[in-house]
């Protein structure tokens, strides 16, 4: 609909949507306003469109921040939280945006590890995707619709209350939401045997650079491939997913057991790595190094088995004798659950409060910074014990060890935008956490000196990313004029040779660059393509 129909509006609703708006910035023209309110046409512009002065503006904004370092008073806040209802909110806010200029954001889960969906440079208006989180199961055919706003959990929840043989290849954390997750890839529990949550998508609505909703058919194949893996924030607002469900059996099996290096923990690493991209498919022997306390009042580090069988005891017991003998296999270590109960086992959760699963944000909030890495060769002993060293110097340090193989060496590294697939080990997550932000400059130094170390055992050329741990040291975008060439500092690593696909999507769909933010897919320029 044209703005030239704002004459159809009635005069009080455009009152209303002024009141709310209050003391107009100088970064949001009125004419947004006037623009935005031409097309929702609804009573209830108060409860989608809040600013500063709006009273439910900070708590919707503090909701799922889960990064601490981007809730202080000097962090930029957008000039207006768009909270939809409807797909055409959605279409109202990028058509007005678009038309005076204003750059947008948006939040699914808040888990973004840089801030990006919340936070910009520049004046912005975010959109909240929160109250866009329906979810539609159907057993039968074995698929699911779901809305970007929704958590993993309620998505997992959801699934479990219709089937307790069915469930969905994606993240471990269940207050991540939908949209970010899907968009940048996704990985999980169940990857190594049915691929990543964005290798089952079977279709997608988008809202595009026009304001039009799209979906597969009518978004074509070039762009329904970019948007599975490459971030979806660069090629507009993802209302919704189809979704592939994947059985599950109806018992597997959860274990977790700790070793410190005295204990032998690095033999059993040296082990894990030299089979972790062989272990069988349904496995997944996920590792976490952290700093605990050791003898006499020191401290060492502590590896923690966390591990998931798609198996019962009896069954994977002969494959556990035969590669972890060292390890307590007793029984009583283990607990045979239904899937869904894994997903509160892996989660840290008491595995009958199954509800938890549907709160939307985490229990306690702190600072953090994450990186990542892929491993492509077993790290030495001798390589491990320099990490050690590192670890040791601060003890709020944590590594995640992921193992890859099984599926994931069997898809195309061009299937989708995704790339890190055959021939590699497993991926690394450095995480580490703080509760002061006094302590902030410390600990990104100590994050950033643990990552140089790690130069030498790695993969290089590139040295590969996972787009979901998103890491701002990769380099940022510098204008909405970056270059192709620029931006490749950050692109290779993600995506390695799909990153000038990527590019040329972007720059068929959105050749104004509209849709962008510190580390989004370039426009190519004339001489680029």
């Amino acid at each position: 609909m044209e703005i030239s129909h704002v004459k159809l509006v009635p005069v009080l609703l455009f009152i209303l949507l002024n009141s709310v708006w209050c003391t107009t910035s100088n970064s949001i023209s009125e004419s947004f306003l006037q623009c935005f309110s031409s097309h929702i046409h609804s009573n209830s512009s108060s409860k989608i469109i809040l600013t500063k002065h709006s009273s439910a503006y900070f708590s919707v904004l503090q909701s799922s921040i889960q990064n601490l370092r981007f809730l202080n008073t000097s962090t930029p806040k957008p000039e207006a939280i768009i909270t939809p209802f409807k797909h055409s909110h959605v279409q109202a806010a990028v058509i007005c945006s678009k038309k005076e200029g204003i750059q947008i954001r948006t939040r699914s889960g808040g888990h973004d590890y840089e801030g990006l969906s919340y936070v910009s440079t520049t004046p912005f208006i975010m959109i909240d995707l929160f109250e866009l989180r329906s979810i539609d199961i159907d057993i039968e055919n074995e698929i699911a619709w779901v809305e970007s706003g929704a958590t993993l959990g309620e998505l997992y929840y959801a699934i479990s209350q219709k089937s307790k043989v069915y469930g969905f290849p994606a993240g471990t954390c269940p207050t991540v939401g939908v949209g970010g997750q899907i968009s940048g890839g996704g990985f999980g529990s169940l990857f190594r045997k049915y691929g990543l949550a964005a290798d089952n998508v079977l279709d997608a609505k988008i809202v595009d650079v026009n304001g039009r909703v799209l979906d597969r058919k009518s978004m074509g194949e070039e762009l329904f491939w970019a948007i599975r893996g490459g971030g979806g924030s660069s090629f507009g607002v993802i209302l919704s997913w189809k979704l592939r469900l994947v059985p599950v059996p109806p018992t597997v099996t959860g274990y977790m057991e700790s070793k410190t290096i005295e204990q032998g923990a690095t033999k059993l690493v040296s082990k894990w790595q030299a089979i972790a991209d062989r272990i069988p498919e349904g496995n997944f022997l996920r590792l976490v190094l952290q700093v605990a306390n050791g003898t006499n009042g020191g401290k060492t580090i502590e590896v923690v088995f966390n591990f998931l069988f798609l198996e019962t005891y009896e069954e994977l017991l002969p494959w556990m004798k035969e590669n972890f003998p060292e390890l307590n296999l007793d029984q009583t270590v283990f607990t045979e659950m239904s899937w869904i109960e894994s997903v509160l086992f892996l989660a840290n959760f008491p595995i009958n409060e199954t509800e938890v699963l549907l709160r939307r944000t985490q229990q306690s909030r702190s600072f953090f910074k994450a990186k990542s890495d892929y491993v492509t060769e077993p790290i030495s002993e001798a390589g491990l014990e320099g990490l050690y060293q590192r670890m040791l110097q601060l003890e709020a340090s944590e590594l995640i060890l992921t193992p890859y193989g099984g599926r994931m060496s069997e898809i195309s590294e061009s299937e989708i935008p995704f790339p890190h697939r055959k021939g590699n080990l497993y991926e690394i997550q450095y995480y580490i956490t703080w509760d002061d932000d006094k302590e902030t400059e410390k600990h990104i130094s100590w994050t950033r000196m643990v990552y140089g170390y790690m130069a030498a055992y790695v993969s290089t050329s590139p040295r590969a990313a996972y787009l979901n741990y998103r890491d701002l040291d990769l380099g940022t975008d510098k204008g909405a004029n970056t270059s192709y060439a620029q931006a490749s500092i950050w692109g290779l690593s993600y995506f390695k040779n799909n990153f000038r696909r990527l590019a040329q999507v972007k720059t068929l769909v959105d050749p104004g660059n509209f849709f962008r933010n510190e580390q989004s897919i370039p426009v190519l320029r004339s001489g680029e393509k």
